[in-house]
């Protein structure tokens, strides 16, 4: 790696040292040490760039292996560090140089069990069974290794197979005046896992005039992959994505938080997505520069809005989900004391890091409960996963739900 000509080394550059970044960081918060924290990483990763770290280092290699990618940092720095950017291809290079940042093990779960349609659907086929008979409860408390138990654990309630099957693909349309024309981003995790959400964010669409596509093949978009550093893995998983719909839509919806800040910074390391890169909008995005055609019926509800990070750090996307559950009547919201602390989510981090997880989610889970909320909000699949975790630990019977699946509750037949 040569630091006179390296982009990614002339944006580390960028850090002032100031030190702002250090009280937003996570895992900073939990361990104190300059290397856990992202002007530490920072750091690291520049002397990587010169040279005085190799890439087989331990000092470099644990550090990068505790961040969680949340990118809080970035919303906190002054000089407008992109420091995600930095880190994924950091990740990337470091995996051409030593051929194994992302273990054997997680390369063989993302591409046989995530990226693959068939595979996602016997694994989660398989787990739903587990869960019916009851044995996911017996494996749980087997001394089995921990981030097996940590897997098992995180397993949401899971539903029938009539529900996990993909929405058909096919144009749907509005259910007044149309208002725009959009694809519609099924994902992976999301569609086999959350078919729910899925259902409820096409509804919403058409409620909003949305025309919807939604197209014939659901593919992964590749986020898990592009933060283990598997870039040349996710190229054609992107491609595949770019592909699936057609020219001249409005927007490409994502519901994922996660998905949705990868896809729209696939222009900056993967020049032929630039213009699917442009056209990905979150659902809140969407929907709150759209009139309703229906008027929202009211939700008794104590609702605490919980900041996904990809959603407010990576995407600059805050007052649009509350904007629109401001709108749905008898609904009260809850302020959080700290809505964008990350839970600890991360996409596979929980499984990879799970003492370190556990420990944030902590926090987060502390803070819900403070609040008094019967309901949390968030926009992503993973938190959704993560926080249930955390409140069913402490035998809470708060609710967590997607922002789609309440917006579509006082939507529906309204």
């Amino acid at each position: 790696m040569s630091p006179t000509t390296d982009a990614a080394y002339e944006r580390t550059l960028d850090c002032v040292h100031c030190g702002l970044c250090l009280p937003a960081c996570p895992t900073y918060e939990v361990t104190s040490n300059e290397t856990d924290s992202p002007r530490g990483r920072l750091y690291l990763m520049r002397a990587l760039f010169e040279g005085r770290l190799s890439p087989t280092d331990k000092n470099l290699r644990s550090p990068l292996d505790r961040c969680l990618d949340c990118r809080a940092c970035e919303s906190a720095c002054p000089s407008g560090v992109r420091y995600g950017e930095i880190l994924e291809d950091v990740r990337a290079r470091m995996l051409d140089v030593r051929g194994a940042y992302a273990s054997k093990t997680t390369r063989f779960v993302l591409d046989r069990f995530i990226s693959a349609r068939a595979g996602r659907a016997f694994a989660l086929g398989l787990a739903a069974f587990a869960q019916r008979m009851g044995i996911i409860g017996v494996l749980a408390r087997l001394p089995l290794p921990r981030a097996m138990r940590q897997g098992l654990r995180l397993l949401p309630r899971l539903p029938q197979a009539g529900e996990r099957q993909p929405i058909a693909a096919g144009i749907y349309e509005p259910l007044g005046p149309q208002c725009a024309e959009v694809g519609l981003f099924t994902g992976c995790v999301m569609e086999t896992a959350f078919g729910r959400v899925n259902r409820a964010t096409l509804r919403l669409l058409q409620a909003f005039g949305c025309r919807v596509h939604v197209p014939q093949e659901s593919v992964c978009c590749g986020a898990l992959h592009v933060h283990a550093g598997l870039r040349e893995t996710a190229r054609p998983l992107i491609d595949r994505a770019g592909a699936a719909f057609p020219a001249g839509l409005d927007a490409i919806v994502v519901n994922s938080a996660g998905c949705g800040a990868t896809m729209k910074e696939y222009g900056h390391w993967h020049a032929p997505a630039a213009d699917l890169a442009g056209r990905v909008r979150d659902l809140s995005e969407v929907l709150a520069r759209l009139t309703p055609a229906r008027t929202p019926r009211a939700l008794v509800r104590r609702v605490a809005y919980d900041d996904a990070c990809h959603l407010c750090h990576g995407q600059n996307v805050r007052a649009q989900p509350r904007q629109l559950l401001a709108q749905i009547p008898g609904l009260s919201l809850v302020d959080l004391d700290r809505p964008e602390d990350c839970c600890g989510s991360a996409g596979i981090y929980n499984l990879q890091q799970p003492q370190m997880a556990e420990q944030i989610l902590a926090r987060k889970v502390d803070d819900i409960l403070a609040s008094s909320a019967d309901t949390v909000v968030t926009g992503n699949p993973g938190c959704m996963m993560q926080i249930a975790m955390g409140l069913r630990a402490r035998g809470s019977g708060v609710a967590v739900v997607h922002t789609a699946e309440l917006l579509a509750e006082a939507y529906d037949d309204a």
